[in-house]
């Protein structure tokens, strides 16, 4: 832990429906695109074709064959969108990585997340600031009121108990939390206490050395649902134009 500190600024929007729409047309925008990894599994030999080495070392890692097919489609998605968007092939795309492991493409001004829960995968991809993006679903099982007293801030457990449905309260808080993290590249951090995200305008202290150096010095955090089942929330640098929400498959 680093003894320097610096201020955060975090801008949440309610959660509101996500609508399906036209993929974008403004490099301004924010494109998120969603699918079923049902709806994707028989696309799984042809994405597995788009991995290059490392990624098939990693999935060969995991030990039950849905986890496995879940990272060969979700990588095999991401490398599809971003062979669309730079018009390459997807599998001749080559990622770097941050110091903590955020994968980027080097020499180009495209910014890009994912994030898959156990049914559904999220891609984010905008042009210039950093994004990141987390999904959960609602059929998540979690003793949410035990996690809140871990992780989440005082105000944010009031706010969670008196929700009208407090389960997806907590996952409201919790998606923006994660998708700040990303967001910053720093991905994992113990202590999530350090972010507030329950008020419109949250403004804190920092001090995690890692998050003190990555993090940018504000950022706007938009949290969607997505049908009844999943619930999305997008953390970016800056106010983007719109946000636009595709379907894949």
């Amino acid at each position: 832990m680093s003894a320097e500190t610096r201020l955060l600024t975090i801008h949440c929007y309610e959660s509101q429906a996500g609508q399906h729409s036209a993929p974008p047309t403004d490099v301004q925008d924010i494109a998120l695109h969603f699918a079923s990894l049902d709806a994707l599994r028989k696309n799984i030999p042809s994405y597995s074709e788009l991995l290059d080495t490392s990624e098939h070392e990693r999935a060969a890692r995991f030990r039950f064959d849905v986890d496995r097919e879940r990272f060969i489609i979700a990588h095999g998605v991401l490398r599809t969108l971003l062979g669309e968007r730079l018009s390459e092939d997807p599998a001749r795309i080559i990622f770097s990585r941050g110091p903590y492991g955020k994968p980027y493409l080097r020499g180009s001004e495209l910014r890009f997340n994912l994030s898959d829960t156990k049914d559904a995968l999220l891609v984010g991809i905008a042009q210039g600031g950093e994004i990141g993006v987390d999904i959960e679903t609602m059929q998540r099982r979690v003793d949410h009121l035990a996690v809140s007293e871990h992780y989440f801030t005082p105000e944010e457990i009031e706010a969670i108990a008196i929700a009208p449905d407090s389960k997806r309260r907590f996952l409201e808080f919790w998606t923006r939390k994660e998708a700040i993290l990303k967001a910053s590249g720093v991905g994992i951090m113990d202590d999530l206490k350090v972010l507030r995200v329950d008020a419109a305008l949250n403004r804190m202290t920092i001090s995690h050395e890692a998050f003190v150096r990555h993090a940018a010095p504000a950022y706007h955090v938009r949290t969607l649902s997505l049908g009844d089942d999943h619930l999305i929330s997008v953390a970016s640098e800056q106010e983007w134009s719109a946000m636009r929400i595709a379907e894949i498959g």
